[in-house]
């Protein structure tokens, strides 16, 4: 009897050690799932051509430290600067197939989606940064937003490149003749082939990345860029001259492939959405300034002699350009130059 007593016994903690295991597997089988679920993080790549100490870059840093904080780690940031995924054209053609996720080129590239982008290109087609922010702010960019949403890219905002002027290593530019037969590397665009030809020069199309050592070699004497990127790129060291003629006010449109973007939850959209125009207005305020900066650092720490337009000067050189606004009126339609000129105060 007392043997049975035991037997039972033994078999009643045999049952609670078993019951106990199984509850114990259970929990920690339901613990791991949720560590799973909470720890899933979308990251998106953003590649771009622009130099670490540069506003485009500088600012998007706190774009990534926002996104980062404010998603709960749902959403993870990575930054790829200094070409280093590939120049422009390659890293906008990769985010619209989907191997790359985000990039920031400069708008005159995306003409090869749509020609109507060359508008943007046009030689003092606004007055001031202020008239260009409200236009690319407003329908303008709208429009342009819809064409690119056709090529499965979406546009979050207009990145603010600068004021773009012009660099020599043969001299001052002081009149439109002062560019003819000046061997000027230019982006890949047809506007901007067309504008220097118009003016006499010699356009060539030339990669960002490749630019530095164009000028070095003397494949191209000249070139045009804001002056932030002319300094953080040291084209001072293989040029003599710098124009302030800020003849086009230049964007970088942030691009997220499309399907990315329709892929995350509505909250995080959101967010995304929200972050990228505090970049936009945030990196704006540091590329006025480091621009008014570099000018003076172009000169006194780069050497380069300067030169500033004046109003009477820059018609001149309009004036210089008005067959372009013929043709490119009758390409684009009236209506496109309507949107972008009612901006001009």
């Amino acid at each position: 009897m007392k043997k049975r007593k035991l037997l039972v016994a033994a078999l009643l903690l045999i049952s609670l050690l078993f019951v106990t295991a199984c509850s114990n597997k259970g929990s920690n089988a339901g613990d791991e799932a949720q560590a799973k679920t909470d720890s899933t993080t979308t990251t998106i790549k953003i590649g771009h051509v622009e130099p670490e100490n540069r506003s485009t870059h500088k600012a998007l840093l706190e774009f990534k430290k926002n996104i980062e904080e404010k998603s709960d780690g749902r959403l993870s940031i990575e930054i790829f600067p200094n070409g280093s995924l590939g120049g422009d054209v390659q890293m906008t053609e990769s985010v619209a197939m989907g191997t790359l996720d985000a990039t920031l080129p400069s708008s005159s590239v995306l003409t090869t989606y749509s020609d109507e982008f060359g508008i943007l290109d046009m030689p003092w087609l606004f007055l001031s940064s202020e008239d260009a922010f409200e236009a690319l702010d407003g329908d303008v960019g709208e429009y342009f937003n819809k064409k690119l949403e056709d090529q499965g890219l979406k546009c979050l905002g207009y990145v603010y490149n600068g004021p773009r002027s012009t660099t020599t290593s043969s001299g001052p530019i002081e009149k439109p003749d002062d560019l003819k037969d000046i061997k000027m590397r230019v982006m890949e665009s047809p506007i901007f082939i067309d504008f220097y030809k118009t003016l006499g020069a010699n356009p060539t199309p030339m990669s960002f990345t490749e630019l530095y050592t164009g000028l070095q070699q003397g494949t191209v004497e000249a070139q045009e860029n804001p002056p932030s990127l002319t300094f953080a790129n040291k084209f001072y060291e293989v040029q003599g001259y710098q124009t302030i003629d800020e003849h086009v006010h230049n964007f970088l449109p942030f691009l997220i492939n499309k399907g990315v973007y329709d892929n995350l939850d509505d909250d995080l959209k959101t967010l995304l959405d929200d972050e990228a125009k505090e970049y936009v207005k945030l990196q704006r305020d540091m590329e006025i300034k480091d621009n008014e900066k570099a000018i003076k650092d172009l000169e006194e720490i780069g050497g380069l002699k300067t030169n500033k337009l004046n109003s009477e000067q820059k018609k001149a050189f309009k004036d210089a350009v008005s067959p372009m606004y013929e043709k490119y009126k009758s390409e684009f339609g009236e209506e496109l130059f309507e949107m972008c000129e009612k901006y001009n105060k």
